[in-house]
């Protein structure tokens, strides 16, 4: 396991990378992974927003409006950024957060009114004097943001009444978010203790084991009071408010005939990896507590107590819950749970993105393709797909120092890419600025949306040019974070709405020639050609000009960067530039490119199904005939898929044809979610 020691030198690499790279100051860029990361987490939501403001005893970077939870947050950071871990003490601790409260205090006198209304810094005190006068929050959260460790004589920070809203204290230090690097990639457990009735439902299989139980409706309360949206990370989707018909039934049983609702309600399917019972029969302890389904119920509960300040102690829940002990199996068949169980609102398939092949074929992608070696170098290297935040470090916890120096010359830093960072560069090419400019995880979402469509369309959509194209656009993004950063225009303020929107205004400019733009020129070099960036500080400049003059009645310049009409007005913009037809490829190339690659796609495909039917040990597919044969009438597969099974197991087939081994392929996939195998 790596270790912290080990965990706090990789991220400090990480953030000093993110910053070259991008073109950020180093402070700028951990306060924006961090936060990014407590975002996926649950422990921000996607209303977050980076906006600093910096004054004699004032002094904060960012904030947060949990719009559910009636939380407000107020983030300031510390980034000492040495090779050795840092403590925060005492002192220092006090003085972060004696400047936070001085600054909300004069955010609910109007601070607005003395700031610079094209500033992030006067978004932020408007719509936190806002927040405050319309009494959106009951909560107040000041977080303390630092790559050094919490000083050991502070172990606890009481709550204090500010304005008389209960205020909680909170410091995320580097042993922190080394907790969530092991929970998110080593299967760090999270353990619920809790007292309720259940009933064990007898099984057939090994695979997991299903109870049935009750959840009073103040245990929901208290249970998403705890957790948040950390309850539903298996499952994308969010609450939806009290704007469909299934929530206003919610509610309204819940007000009216509160002791019906357990009759109404289809209740909540839920997972753990474990499972704890007392001496009466009771679940005491559930390990990695996960909502696939009744997230609306649970949200919509909450929401009835703390918003709409309804009585849910008659309220009474059903529970499905099923435990998966191994968790090399639980997504799968999180998924599969997610996909049949759900009839309360419409899932989308891109819910299930998580387990989506792309994922797949661009690590594949990374792993196979070098990129060309440039500026003189002699060494060629990898662009690196980082999934799931840790796999660039949890790659190396095993190699010597030999073989970890060889892997980091091979995979260099500055070229790693997370799957969130991807889903913007792609999203912003594809002129969703707006979409973008919401944040993160609503940019993945939508990107999930968009990557699941197209596969379904074509399941050869993700080819090598994809992948190439796709890292030329990160490439782009950075290019130009970096561009707008050094502009003698530019003031600090929306850099990244202004990247978002540049980029899109490009893509948009690029389609109306008819054209395409020749991302190839990009990738050769690893860098912009001198034409475009000269294009893209023309239309920068101007995107700047045109987001800050918001319309009348729209003074916030973040929220109206979030307006699908921000983005229709950017587009009418008139910007005197000439794209160089050197920069563009024609249709009908592209085209045929792209039925090229598909076809040598189809080729590796049959290959690699080939393979692995050859390499299979026989026993397996025996295990496989076996089991098929046994439920032979209540399984799905076709009788011919059966024989040509029963001769693969019996060595008959030798080799299998072509036509054979795809469908031994796809029957081993599905041997294989089904726990066959």
């Amino acid at each position: 396991m790596i270790s912290l020691n080990e965990f706090h030198q990789d991220f400090l690499q990480s953030i000093l990378s993110d910053a070259e790279s991008r073109g950020l100051m180093k402070p700028q860029a951990f306060f924006e992974n961090v936060c990014e990361e407590l975002v996926s987490s649950g422990e921000l939501s996607n209303n977050y927003t980076a906006a600093e403001y910096i004054k004699t005893g004032m002094e904060v970077y960012g904030y947060d409006f949990d719009q559910e939870r009636k939380i407000l947050s107020l983030l300031v950071h510390q980034f000492f950024q040495e090779d050795e871990i840092e403590t925060l003490t005492k002192s220092h601790i006090y003085s972060k957060f004696n400047r936070l409260k001085s600054f909300y205090k004069k955010c609910t006198l109007g601070l607005y009114k003395d700031l610079e209304e094209t500033s992030e810094a006067f978004s932020m005190a408007y719509n936190i004097f806002r927040y405050r006068q319309e009494n959106k929050f009951d909560k107040i959260r000041l977080i303390i943001l630092t790559d050094g460790k919490s000083t050991r004589t502070l172990s606890n920070i009481p709550s204090e009444l500010i304005d008389d809203i209960v205020t909680e204290f909170r410091v995320i230090d580097i042993e922190y978010i080394y907790k969530i690097f092991l929970s998110e990639y080593n299967d760090s457990d999270s353990e619920l203790e809790i007292k309720i009735p259940c009933l064990e439902i007898s099984t057939l299989t090994d695979e997991y084991k299903s109870y049935l139980t009750v959840l009073n409706g103040n245990y929901i309360v208290d249970i998403y009071e705890k957790f948040g949206q950390k309850l539903f990370e298996q499952n994308v989707r969010t609450f939806l408010q009290f704007k469909g018909s299934v929530n206003k039934g919610i509610r309204n049983t819940i007000e009216y005939k509160p002791e019906l609702f357990f009759a109404y309600n289809n209740g909540i399917t839920a997972t753990a990896t474990d499972i704890e019972m007392d001496n009466f029969g009771n679940i005491s302890k559930i390990v990695n507590f996960q909502i696939v389904n009744g997230g609306q119920t649970t949200s919509a509960i909450y929401a009835a107590k703390k918003v709409s300040k309804l009585d849910v102690s008659n309220v009474n829940v059903q529970m499905k819950l099923s435990v998966v002990k191994d968790k090399e199996k639980q997504n799968d068949f999180v998924s599969k749970v997610s996909e049949y169980a759900n009839t309360q609102n419409k899932v989308n398939k891109s819910d299930f993105f998580s387990n989506s092949p792309f994922h797949k074929e661009i690590k594949n992608y990374s792993k196979r393709i070098w990129v060309a070696a440039v500026s003189g170098s002699q060494r060629r290297t990898h662009w690196f797909y980082e999934r799931v935040r840790g796999e660039y470090l949890n790659e190396q916890a095993y190699l010597t120092n030999a073989q970890k120096k060889q892997f980091q010359l091979e995979n260099p830093k500055e070229q790693l890419i997370d799957k969130t960072f991807l889903s913007k560069s792609e999203n912003v090419w594809l002129q969703k600025p707006d979409i973008v400019s919401r944040g993160a995880q609503y940019s993945f979402s939508t990107f999930a949306e968009y990557i699941t469509n197209l596969l379904e369309k074509d399941n050869l959509a993700i080819t090598e040019s994809y992948f190439k194209d796709a890292i030329s656009r990160v490439i782009m993004f950075r290019s130009v974070e970096k561009l707008v950063s050094k502009s003698s225009w530019y003031d600090g303020g929306y850099r990244a709405q202004i990247v978002a929107y540049t980029i899109a205004y490009l893509s948009y400019l690029v389609e109306k020639t008819g054209k395409h733009l020749n991302f190839n020129l990009i990738w050769e070099e690893q860098k912009l050609p001198d034409a475009l960036i000269d294009i893209l500080k023309v239309i920068s400049k101007s995107v700047y000009d045109g987001i800050i003059n918001t319309p009348e009645g729209s003074a916030n310049v973040s929220e109206w960067c979030k307006n699908s009409r921000c983005w229709e007005l950017i587009k009418q913009m008139k910007v005197n530039i000439t794209l160089d037809n050197r920069l563009l490829i024609d249709k009908e190339d592209l085209k045929y490119s792209k039925r090229e690659d598909k076809k040598e796609k189809k080729l590796e495909n049959s290959i690699e199904m080939q393979i692995l039917t050859i390499t299979t040990p026989s026993e397996v597919w025996n295990a496989m005939y076996d089991h098929y044969k046994k439920y032979e009438f209540v399984s799905s597969i076709t009788r011919t898929q059966l024989d040509i099974l029963e001769k693969m197991a019996k060595k008959s087939l030798n080799p299998p044809s072509e036509k054979q081994s795809k469908i031994l392929y796809q029957l081993y996939q599905q041997a294989d979610t089904d726990g066959v195998i």
